[in-house]
């Protein structure tokens, strides 16, 4: 059996940092267990966060009415993206496994990580209107989040002053990870580590090293399949679905709620 092949994109500046300690555990236990793993390493690679045209090999087909979206699915096509997008879509394309590991920065990824999904989940190479969601290109591998808050874990509560931390990742795994087709992992929170003591800090990193040792493992967390939707009637949840579910206390998912309670730690733990 082929060796599994793990993606770590890492985005921090500091080699002193809790990131990279963390991202220093995994390529250590996953190293250890056997897989190849890989770190796009995007400030030491100094990456361009910025999605422009420069990021196509020649002439754009519309100069007039640039759109990006339609020239970066060409040019993949037409192998003419740039050479840094084409680099990391080769690491994405033989893994099997990626995790993102990174501080989170306004309730979301850091500018630098956020030009890599921009730049490299490209039309056609990631997603394809045909192919998204659960029938998703990348369905076959599985990705997570691994963070750092400046915040404590309450005040990413359901009564917490920042909000449901469950409400916050919904972007980030339905309407990046899982429109790709990941397998999403439930993600690694470790809660403000600057604003603990150093043996909390090294009793979080053990922690990660070990759910590492398990981590292959693990089941994703749960999204709602595609057939379920009605794409004739606008992606609208099919009335048998929604019949089925009509005396649930809970809706759906965090975003597919129906209007009910939002299920809870659907976002944060596999199987709930």
């Amino acid at each position: 059996m082929a060796a599994t092949k793990v993606l770590v994109v890492y985005a921090h500046q500091s080699a002193g940092s809790f990131n990279s300690a963390a991202k220093d555990a995994a390529v250590e236990v996953l190293g250890a267990q056997g897989c190849t793993v890989d770190v796009s390493d995007l400030y030491a690679l100094k990456f361009k966060a910025t999605a422009t045209a420069d990021d196509i090999v020649g002439e754009v087909k519309n100069q007039d009415h640039f759109r990006y979206a339609e020239e970066t699915k060409l040019a993949w096509e037409e192998g003419k993206l740039s050479e840094d997008i084409v680099e990391e879509q080769r690491k994405l394309t033989l893994a099997d496994l990626v995790i993102f590991q990174f501080p989170m920065y306004w309730f979301s990824v850091p500018g630098i990580m956020k030009g890599w999904i921009d730049r490299v989940l490209t039309s056609g190479y990631a997603f394809t209107q045909e192919k998204r969601y659960s029938q998703g290109v990348f369905k076959d591998k599985k990705a997570m989040l691994s963070f750092t808050t400046g915040s404590n874990e309450s005040m990413f509560s359901a009564n917490g002053i920042n909000g449901d931390m469950n409400v916050t990742l919904w972007p980030l795994q339905n309407g990046i990870l899982h429109y790709c087709g990941f397998q999403v992992l439930a993600p690694q929170i470790f809660w403000a580590p600057s604003h603990v003591e150093a043996e909390a800090r090294g009793t979080m990193l053990g922690g990660w090293r070990t759910r590492l040792q398990g981590l292959l493992r693990e089941a994703p967390l749960s999204f709602t399949p595609s057939d379920s939707f009605d794409g004739a009637k606008g992606f609208q949840l099919k009335p048998e679905v929604q019949e089925k579910h009509e005396g649930q206390e809970f809706g759906l998912t965090v975003g597919t709620h129906q209007g009910k309670r939002l299920p809870p730690n659907s976002q944060i733990r596999a199987g709930v």
